[in-house]
């Protein structure tokens, strides 16, 4: 909750630089390159309304930024308090409060009014005609969470829809997605909140939830109902729990335009992190499927006290893997070569091919019995034991078991063969961070590279060192792949376009920030980082064949844009926002 929280606190503050970002783009290029315009961001100053009515129109309030002249000609006068303000003043006195999370638990008490839409199992037949009841003829992002696992607070039922408007926030701050282009949704299918089931407030279906077929079966009417009403909106799953996030990633990744930013979001950031964590070694990343890399999480679904997010941690997984065999060849064999690299422990110890009831997910990563003999390790050998023989460049952990990575531990990484290893703390809240910052630069040395889920600050070394503290933050790409793949036009979301991203993300810092052993840029880069994700995404669909164009760009104008002419063409497509002058007063 503490990442949302934070990506949602330094939004506002982006918004502020979007008017220096807007005034930058040059609406002619002198040096004869292609341009390109947009409309985005522009809106109408035709006003057919007056008074209270415009005031609850988004496409035309301005609220205490109205004019004293326009308030006068548009019977708005007594409506508002009478400072007149600036856009930049509106957004000094933004204050995202209370926290996303926050929200959804209260969300039956604090709901005024409509934010999104919601499907629900009473709903079923009912879909495709559902979908036309909301206003906009074009959509093009939307964010759908079944409310079963928001942030770290668990089933919320209906309450998730907080997470999709949340989420849909940042589109807008980071990505510039056009605010009315986005759609929130909700697909309430019951929950198994017992306190929420007995509450007479709560606004969802006071029914247990779903589950088999009847589940799927909801899921599939609600995906041909949108597709079928906006064939290009590119749809982003949200904390929808393990038990589902693959099974419908799996069975929509290739028939629709979706991603699910748990499973793929989280992998690729994470990805990003062990790229840089390569470059920050003085090594070239192509050097990636040499790392050892010990994994504590995402080994089991029934993990004992071992509460972690099985579905983000089995992405992270296959994206490091796939990464590394593309590296390799892009072969089978390069496939299973890169599963050598890594070894995983769950609650019960290393995962072999010995365990009982492995899990199909992380069956791949089961080592050889008689590999792991020479290493000196058995089945279930405990995570000390494995850092200790391995000697691993990275101690990954995705166990949301705070303090899991112990003094013992952290000791037993100062053996390390990597002459800078790597440490990721990445399960969320900072309670389950796996250690902190500080523990991990004073047990295994200044030199180390620190990343984690949770927000931590920087580390005093002493003699004017800094220990840095990366978060791996999802904002980072999420925005970029939804704005790349609406651009570029591709049906599907490939492999291909997820790496493509998070190689963007890691070949972001300079070569002396990651010497420096800063892997992930400020927050405050966000528009120009998001810029690049999706010019990255859309080169990659390019080269792959997927890119069909967006709006007036087909795909064969797209083939022939530069590098620097995607950027362009991406710049122009960022919604900004600006206030119009409605009504003028004469001299």
């Amino acid at each position: 909750m503490g990442n949302f929280s934070h990506q949602m606190r330094v939004s506002s503050a982006l918004l502020k630089r979007l008017r220096s970002h807007q005034r930058a783009i040059a609406a002619v290029n002198v040096d004869g390159s292609r341009s390109f315009t947009t409309t985005e961001g522009h809106r109408p100053t035709i006003v057919h309304k007056r008074s209270i009515d415009i005031l609850h129109d988004p496409w035309f309030n301005k609220g205490t930024a109205f004019s004293m002249t326009e308030r006068d000609r548009l019977d708005l006068r007594g409506l508002l308090p009478p400072n007149v303000m600036s856009s930049e003043q509106q957004i000094e006195r933004f204050i995202y409060t209370p926290t996303v999370g926050l929200v959804c638990q209260k969300y039956s008490g604090l709901f005024r009014r409509p934010r999104g839409m919601y499907f629900s199992a009473e709903d079923r037949g009912e879909m495709m005609s559902m979908v036309y009841n909301w206003p906009a003829d074009q959509v093009d992002m939307i964010v759908v969470t079944d409310g079963s696992r928001i942030l770290g607070l668990g089933d919320l039922g209906v309450q998730g829809i907080g997470i999709a408007i949340g989420k849909l926030d940042l589109y807008v701050a980071a990505a510039g997605i056009n605010p009315q282009r986005v759609l929130p949704v909700m697909i309430d299918v019951g929950t198994n909140n017992e306190k929420l089931l007995e509450d007479p407030l709560y606004l969802g279906l006071q029914e247990h939830r779903l589950d088999g077929e009847e589940y799927i079966a909801v899921i599939d009417e609600f995906m041909e109902a949108v597709f079928t009403r906006w064939p290009h909106v590119i749809v982003q799953f949200e904390d929808f729990q393990s038990k589902w996030a693959f099974k419908l990633l799996q069975r929509y990744r290739n028939e629709y335009r979706m991603f699910n930013d748990d499973v793929q979001g989280t992998a690729g950031v994470a990805l990003a992190g062990l790229l840089g964590a390569v470059r920050a070694q003085g090594r070239p990343m192509i050097d990636f499927p040499k790392m050892k890399i010990v994994v504590a999480g995402a080994g089991s679904k029934l993990i004992s006290h071992w509460d972690s997010d099985y579905s983000a941690g089995i992405g992270v997984l296959n994206a490091a893997r796939k990464t590394m065999a593309r590296m390799l060849g892009d072969t089978d064999i390069a496939f299973e070569s890169a599963r050598s690299q890594f070894w995983v422990v769950d609650a019960n110890g290393l995962i072999t091919e010995a365990r009982e009831n492995i899990d199909p997910d992380a069956r791949p990563f089961a080592r050889k019995v008689k590999e792991i003999e020479r290493q000196g390790l058995t089945e279930g050998a405990k995570l000390v034991e494995v850092v200790s023989q391995v000697k691993p460049d990275v101690l990954l952990g995705l166990s949301a078991v705070g303090g899991l990575f112990s003094k013992e531990v952290l000791e037993a990484l100062k053996g390390s063969t990597s002459t800078r290893p790597a440490i990721f703390a990445m399960s969320n809240p900072t309670k389950n961070a796996e250690c902190t910052p500080e523990e991990a630069f004073s047990i295994v040395g200044d030199n180390i590279i620190f990343g984690s889920g949770s927000p931590f600050n920087n580390v005093d070394l002493g003699n004017g060192h800094v220990g840095h503290s990366n978060q791996a933050n999802n904002m980072f790409l999420f925005p970029g792949i939804g704005l790349g793949t609406l651009l570029s036009g591709s049906k599907v979301v490939s492999d291909g376009m997820l790496q493509a991203a998070a190689e963007c993300l890691a070949a972001y810092m300079t070569e002396e920030e990651v010497l420096q052993g800063i892997i992930y840029p400020s927050i405050s880069r966000i528009r120009d980082i998001t810029k690049e994700v999706a010019a990255a995404v859309i080169k990659e669909a390019i080269e792959e064949d997927l890119a069909e164009g967006y709006r007036e760009i087909d795909a064969r104008e797209l083939q022939k844009l530069n590098e620097d002419e995607i950027r362009t063409y991406v710049m122009n497509n960022m919604w900004s926002p600006e206030y119009p002058t409605l009504v003028y007063k004469r001299d």
